[in-house]
């Protein structure tokens, strides 16, 4: 068993793959991914569009079943649930997806989409307390009581995500799965919206798998992350370890390829990955990162690297750790980033 083992983890990842049959081949979607969260933790998993991340996040609520392993919640194998089980499962493990409005009903007002979940689950006795329950999680979220009957049409990008949030709260869940929760939002949205879900964490101890592309907006609500390409992770340490030593050279691509809030300082460190992603479908032997890495070697090609801890709680999976000269490829952190950090 490769990766991070944590006994007292909340969810733990052990061995997950998830393929889908296609007309040339199985798509490896996630390929044999090894993690753990634990209670009160905001897990980042980060990776390119299509690396699987969003599958992944998927299957470990159990929304789609997994081609092979296992995923403990509470040190219970959710594939072993039966019905009731599951249907506990639902009130104890949510998810907020990345488009806020393909996500919700249309049909329904804010106040009946936030109310639905209760519904479902029979939560409330009756209908005055259904309407309070939903009241008190509009304030939560910050929605206005004003918008109780509004539509989600009627609504702008950053309330509808709260609608989503608020939905996912409602069954007092221990632990959330944000699928790109800001991406499709502006840049000020994005802020009130990772404000709230750092404070909701803080109140309400919330576990979080927090899934993004964007590597800026993950390093201010994770305490770890594990980066993900072509469906296996390939780096996995603290949020601070991996801003200030990444390893793996796709790490350090990523950060270099973070904006700069100062448009003088010069983009010398910038590294500029060449070719496309291999197909999923019937992935290369070797490294799958192999065809894009500046700095590989003969190695890389015929044996894929396994993840295994490199220095404590620091876990990667590269055959030669660190071969970019950080000096020379990733621009120098400003002392306003420093200090972020």
């Amino acid at each position: 068993m490769n990766g991070p083992a944590d006994s007292g983890a909340l969810v733990e990842i052990r061995g997950l793959k998830k393929y889908f049959t296609v007309p040339h081949g199985l798509l490896q979607a996630v390929d044999d991914v090894n993690l753990s969260v634990a209670g009160g933790e905001t897990l980042g998993l980060v990776g390119e569009s299509g690396c699987g991340k969003s599958t992944l996040g998927r299957v470990v609520i159990r929304l789609l079943d997994a081609t092979e392993g296992s995923v403990f919640f509470d040190k219970e194998d959710i594939f072993l649930y039966n019905k009731k089980a599951l249907r506990n499962f639902r009130k104890r493990a949510q998810m907020v997806f990345q488009d806020p409005y393909s996500s919700l009903n249309p049909r329904f007002s804010v106040e009946q989409l936030i109310a639905e979940p209760l519904h479902i689950h029979r939560v409330c006795v009756n209908e005055r307390e259904t309407a309070a329950k939903v009241k008190t999680l509009m304030d939560i979220v910050g929605l206005a009581s004003r918008l109780t009957t509004s539509f989600p049409h009627e609504l702008d990008g950053g309330r509808r995500q709260r609608i989503g949030i608020a939905r996912a709260l409602a069954l007092n869940p221990e632990f959330i799965v944000l699928d790109e929760p800001v991406s499709a939002l502006d840049v000020c949205i994005q802020a009130q919206i990772l404000n709230l879900l750092h404070d909701l964490k803080d109140e309400f101890r919330y576990t979080y798998l927090f899934i993004t592309h964007d590597l800026s907006v993950i390093r201010h609500i994770s305490d770890r992350i594990a980066v993900m390409y072509l469906g296996k992770i390939i780096e996995l340490a603290d949020h601070l370890e991996i801003f200030i030593h990444p390893q793996h050279p796709y790490t350090q691509a990523l950060l270099s390829a973070i904006p700069l809030p100062n448009v003088d300082i010069p983009r010398a460190g910038r590294i500029i990955l060449e070719g496309d992603v291999p197909s999923p479908v019937n992935p290369p032997a070797g490294c799958r990162f192999y065809s894009r890495c500046p700095s590989r070697w003969d190695r890389c090609l015929g044996e894929a690297p396994v993840l295994r801890e490199l220095s404590p709680d620091h876990f990667l999976a590269c055959h030669f750790p660190g071969r970019v000269d950080k000096a020379k490829h990733i621009r120098p952190r400003t002392a306003l980033e420093s200090a972020e950090l």
